[in-house]
């Protein structure tokens, strides 16, 4: 962690009453930390959606990183993409992380990118090879989710891929349960308390409203993506690739 970014106790003492949680400059002054100690395999995922963009990357066209955070996934894709035709573009309406994100790409040198503070609801999608909502689609009300995907569907090229990465549901309740202890275990091997973890589910609880593998499937399908393949899970985090 850098001098600017601390670790995440934003929890750590008890609390009377738990605000929704809020990307605010609390948080991203943390979140950092707070990601890697909570989602397990973030570093896998952010290094492979770097991969990916090398891959899928077309002279000309955008990626795009919706709901961007600090813009890792933007600086993994500009790293791995190098000086190739190509526009970054990353999105998020949270101005405390955007600022933070800004600082990382100009530590990168990467001078390519479009910044935007905005809902990644009313950005047009245009002539991308590469779209990445990595742990986005999570925070949107269930029935936007899919005019959000199939606007990014029509807005992408034929060879173009989607990158999905979500916090998931179990299949029934038991596998539910099995999933929510191996995370809270993950959490507790890094560091964190029981009061931690509890409050912060409870700042999450009507914010993010995670879905089933099958859910997501069904939806990218009905959002025009012919094929959809599971590439990453770790616990109750997965990540999808989806192709027109």
């Amino acid at each position: 962690m850098s001098r600017s970014e601390g670790r995440d106790s934003l929890y750590a003492h008890p609390r009377d009453s738990i605000d929704s949680f809020v990307f605010d400059e609390r948080v991203a002054a943390v979140f950092s930390d707070m990601i890697s100690r909570s989602v397990p395999g973030y570093a896998s995922i952010i290094g492979m959606i770097g991969l990916l963009a090398e891959r899928h990357a077309s002279p000309g066209s955008r990626l795009y990183d919706l709901g961007c955070s600090l813009g890792a996934a933007t600086v993994s894709m500009g790293k791995a993409i190098g000086g190739r035709d190509c526009r970054l573009v990353a999105v998020d309406n949270a101005e405390a992380m955007l600022a933070r994100a800004r600082q990382q790409f100009d530590k990168h040198g990467l001078d390519k990118v479009e910044s935007l503070c905005a809902d990644i609801r009313d950005v047009e999608i245009r002539d991308a090879s590469v779209v990445v909502l990595n742990f986005t689609l999570q925070f949107l009300p269930l029935e936007q989710r899919l005019p959000l995907l199939r606007g990014i569907r029509q807005g992408m090229r034929r060879d173009g891929v989607l990158i999905l990465s979500e916090k998931i549901a179990g299949a029934d309740a038991e596998e539910d349960a099995l999933l929510v202890e191996l995370h809270h275990a993950f959490k507790r091997a890094n560091g964190y308390s029981d009061l931690e973890i509890s409050q912060k589910r409870t700042a999450l609880e009507e914010v993010l409203v995670p879905e089933t593998i099958a859910v997501h499937r069904q939806r990218l399908q009905e959002a025009g993506f012919g094929r959809v393949d599971l590439w990453f899970q770790c616990f109750n985090f997965v990540s999808f690739i989806a192709r027109p």
